[in-house]
């Protein structure tokens, strides 16, 4: 089939990548413009569109589909599918009805669990056990299309990061087997359950979800900055009012530290929540770089007693 393909960061390579490998034929992808990045601000193109400039295929760049020249370079692509995997904005009704099968979405959570821009992260957050890959087929609403294929994947301790990226790969071939049953005339799509208890919207994090202030368990405070990592990112504040940054900690139920506060050794560094404490792994502190949590805090000197997250008037 001719397939057109929307996505931009690199949890949608793999799915191209596939696609690309495969016998269909991938005639265009649509992806955001290029977002400033890195100290110099710079323009750089997402990771999806390196990819397709690479291989050659023909590439749209918007933000969106409000121009008419965008909806017309979609529609003279003449796809008989269209394939999405994080591509950052919606696709209205009318893009949605140019290729002759409509369009089919990649979405990181168990459908109707978790619809919406973070799906691996709430999951995470949430204390999920496991969550599921689905391959469904979009529409109007907000992640509610019938479901094509679910894929079934454990949650263990890995970041948001981490995870997004083990299902992107599986992603990949699953997508793939749904394209070809497309293709072949097998395919069924089952509809969501809407009295489905679970399900939930997944809004995007912003920098302030990823504050931690050691005022819940450390089970819960480990999810918090799992679920953040690496992105919008945890941090703390230090006496003073300072920023910390935090990578990912080792949680302790059976801690004695008080809430906030640090206990420093020569090897680790300990940090009370409101029940149980965490182990803090790498830190960085304002204007400085990641290290190891027991270097800075034998540079930080810090006073004993002293309490992390607490928010000064």
């Amino acid at each position: 089939m001719r397939i057109v393909f929307a996505g931009t960061p690199a949890p949608a390579v793999p799915t191209l990548q596939a696609l690309l490998d495969s016998h269909h034929e991938v005639v265009g992808v649509v992806t955001r413009p290029p977002a400033r990045a890195g100290r110099g601000r710079s323009l750089v193109p997402s990771a999806v569109a390196t990819v397709a400039e690479e291989a050659g295929v023909p590439l749209i760049e918007a933000s969106g589909f409000t121009d008419t020249k965008v909806l017309d370079a979609v529609e003279a692509l003449n796809a008989d599918l269209g394939v999405v995997v994080a591509y950052g904005a919606l696709i209205p009704p009318a893009v949605l009805d140019m290729p002759r099968f409509g369009w089919v979405n990649l979405h990181f959570s168990d459908l109707p669990r978790w619809r919406g821009a973070a799906p691996v992260q709430w999951a995470i957050l949430s204390g999920d056990e496991r969550t599921a890959s689905s391959v469904f087929q979009l529409e109007e609403g907000l992640d509610t299309g019938p479901v094509f294929s679910r894929l079934p994947v454990p949650i263990g301790r890995e970041t948001a990061g981490e995870l997004l990226e083990i299902m992107s790969e599986l992603g990949a071939a699953q997508i793939l087997e749904v394209v070809d049953s497309i293709a072949e005339g097998s395919a069924c799509a089952i509809p969501q359950d809407e009295e489905d208890p679970a399900k939930s919207r997944a809004r995007q994090l912003t920098h302030d979800d990823g504050f931690i202030d050691f005022t819940k368990s450390a089970q819960e405070v480990d999810r918090i900055i799992r679920a953040v990592t690496p992105n919008p990112g945890a941090w703390t504040l230090l006496p003073g009012g300072v920023r910390l940054k935090l990578g990912p900690v080792t949680p302790d139920p059976q801690g004695q530290a008080g809430t906030g506060v640090i206990r420093a050794s020569k090897k680790s560094v300990e940090v009370g929540c409101a029940q149980g404490q965490v182990s803090l792994g790498r830190v960085a502190p304002a204007g400085k770089g990641w290290m190891d949590s027991a270097a800075w805090a034998r540079g930080a000197r810090l006073d004993e007693g002293a309490r992390l997250g607490v928010k000064e008037d």
